[in-house]
């Protein structure tokens, strides 16, 4: 049977865990496809909606 373990070690092993654990979604999330080949191009800047200061100017 295995001894009590010191308050200490408990969190000291918690806190390894929760550095695993916070390192492997780390990993995770910046594993992904690298190049963007399937996906659409960005829209250029002209064919978005126009700004508030751009139909003020077009009220005048």
């Amino acid at each position: 049977m295995l001894g009590p373990t010191r308050t200490a070690e408990r969190y000291a092993r918690a806190l390894a865990a929760a550095v695993a654990a916070v390192a492997c979604l780390l990993l995770a999330a910046n594993a992904g496809p690298t190049d963007t080949a399937g996906s659409p191009a960005p829209a250029p800047a002209h064919d978005t909606a126009p700004t508030t200061d751009d139909l003020a100017a077009a009220d005048r």
